[in-house]
C-alpha cells in the first residue's frame, strides 16, 4: 500500500461486482482502477444546485387561482402518492 493512501472496505452485491470484473477484464484493467476512476469523476463533478424545481406548468391549477385544499383521498385520486 501507498504511504499516501487509506485503505477501506465496501459491501457491494455479489451481481455487481461480477459485472465490475467482468468490465474490467474487457478495457484490460483492474476493478481497482475503474473503481477509482468512478470515485474521481464523482468527486470532480459540480453538485447538484440546490432551489425549487421549475415546472412548465403547475401541478394543480384552479382557473380562477383561488386557494383551494384537498383532502388525502383527493390527493391520492389525482395519483399522486
Amino acid at each position: 500500500m501507498k504511504p499516501d493512501s487509506v485503505r477501506t472496505s465496501i459491501d457491494i452485491p455479489r451481481n455487481l461486482h461480477r459485472k465490475l470484473r467482468e468490465e474490467a477484464a474487457k478495457r484490460g484493467c483492474s476493478a481497482r482502477s475503474l473503481i477509482l476512476a468512478a470515485i474521481e469523476q464523482t468527486v470532480a463533478a459540480p453538485a447538484p444546485k440546490k432551489g425549487r424545481l421549475k415546472l412548465d406548468r403547475p401541478l394543480l391549477a384552479d382557473r380562477s387561482r383561488k386557494p383551494f385544499s384537498l383532502t388525502n383521498e383527493q390527493i391520492y385520486e389525482l395519483g399522486f402518492p
